[in-house]
């Protein structure tokens, strides 16, 4: 029984094929480092609404900037991505179907390839995270008849959430059936992204890691001669990008437990645990801290919306500050402004709370 399962940690002595468990360990990587970075992001727009807001509203194209630049940087000097080199991987391209090309690691990817992996790794998420925002909002507006008066929009968008989960089975199944396939022998890719651009993962050997740190080496003593304005600031950006690449490396290596820490602290199976331990009386509502005209003051009557200066309908509480409005107002407003209306806390859609009240 342990011979025939042998094939899923170890790999054939005639290639440096990695197993299942790392090229999956490997995809996961970033899928941990999103949330804390987008964590970091809310805790300062939260502290200081005026000067951090905008890392809270643009955190997706940020983001997606950050990862654009460190995956370029890594394809280029390690012919790998950020998370496979931090587990020893290269890529190397496929020639002829199944045959394998062999090139040294510091001298990357030919362009075709370079391109392909980089599009492939950066975008693909983008839009995948933009569409699952998108489906959500749609049904947030179909749950509470949010919508344009056309039928025919209604119609469309009623028919496209209704088959976004067999798209995303068709999605998920796909890279399912690579897996196995990857894990039986039968495929070189484990992903189909790696599949459609056309290279597959292998370990780096000692050669290939000699070769890298002779060229860091080379880099951090070289001393480019006087040039001109343009190749100063390249070189400038160059630098900054490797320190960059080089300081998340390192910090990744020493913080992996940490994230593993709290990834467990947030779990969903630990937030009885959390609640019990950090219970405490509810504080006061938060002082008013927009002062500019665009940000409506507080109502004498309570049962005033801040926002149409009306009696509220349909009463709905922000759970980031506590204050209530009626729906639609709310809802209008942090779609379009993503913060609380009264104290600018970042706020989103999920954050609406429907109040029910014993006389509604």
């Amino acid at each position: 029984m342990a011979e025939h399962g042998a094939h899923l940690t170890t790999a054939p002595t005639f290639e440096d094929r990695p197993s299942i468990f790392e090229v999956v360990a490997q995809d996961s990587l970033m899928s941990a480092v999103r949330p804390a970075l987008q964590h970091v992001a809310k805790v300062l727009a939260e502290s200081n609404p005026g000067r951090y807001g905008f890392l809270w509203r643009w955190f997706e194209e940020l983001y997606t900037l950050l990862d654009l630049l460190l995956q370029q940087h890594y394809l280029s000097s390690c012919s790998a991505s950020f998370p496979e080199n931090f587990y020893g991987l290269k890529r190397l391209p496929l020639r002829d179907g199944r045959r394998l090309h062999r090139r040294p690691v510091t001298a990357g990817l030919p362009q075709k390839h370079h391109w392909k992996s980089l599009w492939l790794l950066v975008l693909v998420p983008y839009l995948k995270t933009k569409l699952e925002k998108l489906v959500s909002r749609l049904r947030e507006e179909d749950d509470y008849s949010i919508h344009p008066p056309s039928s025919a929009w209604k119609r469309f968008y009623r028919a496209f959430l209704a088959a976004y989960p067999f798209v995303n089975l068709a999605w998920e199944g796909w890279f399912l059936a690579q897996q196995l396939c990857y894990i039986l022998g039968k495929a070189q890719q484990h992903s189909p992204l790696l599949r459609l651009a056309g290279v597959r993962l292998v370990r780096l050997t000692a050669e290939d890691l000699q070769a890298l740190e002779k060229k860091l080496l080379a880099a951090s003593t070289a001393q480019l001669p006087t040039s001109s304005m343009k190749d100063q600031v390249k070189s400038a950006m160059k630098k900054a990008l490797g320190g960059l690449a080089f300081s998340l490396s390192t910090g990744l290596s020493v913080g992996v437990f940490f994230l593993q820490f709290l990834e467990w602290w947030y779990s969903s199976e630990n937030q009885e645990n959390i609640k019990s331990l950090t219970a405490l009386p509810a504080p006061p509502p938060p002082l008013h801290l927009e002062h500019d005209t665009a940000s409506p003051l507080l109502p004498k009557l309570k049962t005033i919306c801040p926002l149409c200066r009306k009696i509220r309908v349909n009463d709905t509480a922000l759970s980031t500050s506590g204050f209530v409005f009626c729906y639609r107002c709310a809802y209008s407003y942090v779609k379009s402004r993503q913060q609380c209306p009264v104290t600018g806390y970042a706020t989103e859609l999920q954050h609406l709370v429907k109040l029910y009240m014993p006389e509604n």
